[in-house]
């Protein structure tokens, strides 16, 4: 072969292989940047790069949406189903990371100009005092032609021509996702939010707990941040623009100013922060919500620059007057050029909640059977746990339901000086026997969680012969819940089962199987709350369903979030602990804990665990 025929096979090589990883990184696009369906996975897309990935998905959803919220990444924490809500409308989150105002502005126009748009709100974070005008990665904060005028051949040409990892990349998390969400696929596409469920899963109790699940919050470090005079201009000359077309095209628009947590706050300079505050409203009105006793509270955010979905929540139902939820009193503040002095006056004087303001400790009691012959762990007599209950009563402890610890955290209701929660697992008869009389002598209430299948039972475990220790039924149940002493709530339809009398596979908690699909698992779970959610409300005329304690205190990721999203939002453990509730905060009704009482507790170890939660 020729050195000519040589130099034509290599440039052919050359040429295929380009070709190869042209069409490899077309097809697979892993930035979104493509209109093809061919692998399309939006929410894995926006997450290499939420600014060009949601304009493509929109170009195919826009008729689904007539309203947008603008901003950096803590723009996600506004929900959107909230502002649907309060507005009446359809919104779609367009936050970007590390969003500056110039990204803001050109996502803002093509909205406007290409699309119905009723309502337009844009997140002023403290950072856009800072930075302006700044790409610092080509692939992932590259905004799409549409928006800059950037030439679409060099845009398309930076995806075709990348490296085909990228690609790679894609292809491999196919393969490894999950429901619960990953690294890889932090949005939901429908929204355009951080999908948030496993996040907003976990459970939020005490401070000291709080900062060994974050340390940063703990030890703060140490840095200092500057307002850039280019940077302020630029934002204020964007926001401009935007407001101008806004007024033309007759769009609603809100500004806010997101929370900025304390420490971050120290970063910069109060004067300039002042002064950039100052010149913003002399732009456009604003709701000012950056700096207040929220800030000062950890629980609040998930690190240092981003605040949890409660605490937008909480802006919102400022911003439209919802008072059904708990707001800080100090928590936003509508800023006008009237106004705007007088208010960066107040938020030198801001200062955190004094703790007992905003939290409340609460001591569960786990009870079960009832039993005067009282063996084992679980058993107690009834003249012991009259004690029991008798010395709670005379040292004025009040027992309140669960409803109760939800209408102080949500909204920030009080609670009695001295609260306690009694509740009992199962649904023996003896619950109906010797309990309810008790606690009705001493002015005490209780929450009873039954299994559904087994409510009735008094002979034999289910459709068996084998014996079972009796269970009430729901007649008797009705009657408990009517006296205003008992609530009944769940402990699973039939998700507690014991193994030995099951001709199957058992379930004896509500953990998903070894070899069960993510899919079957959560379908069977949701089943079973649709079943016991009927099978009380039918049984005891209880209408508000959405309490449950663990069989066995067992408990993972996925089965809190599959109970979330199936309405179940006060969720109870096995584990021995007192609980920190904290207003706003839903989060902190989730795995509460619960001290195990049965013949072996003595009256002076009940009352101690009770005076836990009063330090």
């Amino acid at each position: 072969m020729t050195s000519k025929q040589w130099l034509a096979l290599f440039c052919a090589t050359v040429l295929c292989l380009g070709a190869c990883v042209v069409g490899f990184n077309w097809l697979a696009d892993p930035f979104g940047v493509f209109t093809h369906k061919a692998l399309e996975w939006s929410s894995y897309e926006m997450t290499l790069n939420p600014r060009t990935a949601k304009i493509t998905y929109l170009k195919e959803h826009h008729q689904e949406y007539d309203s947008y919220i603008l901003g950096c990444s803590s723009t996600s924490s506004f929900p959107t189903e909230q502002l649907n809500e309060y507005l009446d409308a359809s919104f779609y989150n367009m936050i970007m990371y590390g969003a500056d105002m110039l990204d803001v502005e050109q996502d803002a126009v093509y909205l406007l100009e290409n699309y119905e748009v009723k309502n337009l709100v844009v997140n002023v974070y403290l950072d856009n005092a800072c930075v302006y005008d700044q790409v610092t990665n080509p692939l992932s904060y590259s905004m799409p032609p549409e928006t800059t005028g950037e030439s679409a051949a060099a845009f398309y040409a930076r995806y075709l021509f990348m490296d085909p990892r990228h690609s790679l990349d894609k292809l491999k998390a196919m393969g490894e996702d999950t429901y619960l969400t990953q690294s890889f696929d932090v949005f939901n596409e429908v929204t355009g939010a951080y999908d948030k469920k496993v996040r907003d899963a976990e459970a939020i109790g005490s401070l000291e707990q709080y900062y060994e699940s974050y340390p940063i919050f703990a030890d703060y470090p140490e840095a200092a941040c500057f307002t850039d005079e280019d940077a302020i201009t630029g934002t204020l000359e964007s926001l401009t623009r935007i407001r101008d077309l806004c007024q033309e095209k007759g769009v609603n628009l809100l500004v806010l100013c997101a929370p900025v947590y304390a420490d971050y706050w120290d970063y910069f300079d109060f004067d300039q922060v002042a002064d950039f505050y100052t010149r913003l409203a002399q732009v456009t009105d604003y709701w000012d919500f950056s700096y207040s006793s929220v800030s000062f509270e950890p629980r609040y955010f998930y690190d240092e620059t981003h605040f949890r979905n409660c605490v937008g929540e909480m802006a919102l139902a400022r911003v439209f007057g919802d008072d059904s939820v708990y707001i800080p009193q100090d928590f936003g503040v509508y800023v006008t050029a009237d106004n705007v002095s007088s208010h960066i006056q107040d938020l030198r004087a801001a200062q955190p909640q004094a703790e007992e303001s905003c939290t409340a400790q609460v001591p569960v009691f786990l009870y079960h059977q009832i039993d005067p012959q009282a063996e084992g762990d679980i058993s107690i007599t009834p003249e012991h746990f009259d004690a029991q209950i008798a010395a709670l009563a005379e040292a004025g402890y009040t027992a309140v339901l669960p409803e109760d610890l939800q209408a102080y955290v949500n909204q920030g209701k009080a609670l009695p000086e001295k609260p306690i929660l009694i509740t009992f697992d199962d649904g023996y008869l003896s619950n109906y026997e010797y309990a309810w009389p008790i606690l009705e002598k001493y002015g005490m209430k209780a929450t009873i969680f039954v299994i559904g299948s087994t409510v009735g039972n008094t002979e034999h475990y289910k459709d068996t012969n084998y014996p079972i220790t009796p269970h009430f039924t729901w007649e008797q149940a009705r009657e408990m819940v009517d006296s205003g002493v008992i609530s009944i709530q769940s402990h699973t339809y039939d998700m507690h089962q014991w193994a030995p009398y099951e001709s199957g596979q058992a379930r004896e908690n509500i953990l998903r199987w070894e070899r069960e699909s993510e899919d079957a698992y959560r379908q069977v779970l949701s089943q079973d709350c649709g079943l016991i959610r009927e099978a009380i409300t039918q049984g005891t005329g209880e209408d508000q369903v959405h309490v449950l304690a663990y069989p066995n205190g067992q408990l993972d990721t996925l089965a809190q979030v599959t109970l979330l999203e199936n309405g179940f939002d006060i969720l109870f453990t096995t584990q021995a602990s007192c609980n920190t509730l904290l207003k706003g905060q839903p989060q902190s009704l989730l795995g509460l804990g619960r001290y195990n009482m049965n013949q072996a507790v003595s009256v002076e170890q009940t009352l101690e665990w009770a005076s836990d939660a009063r330090g």
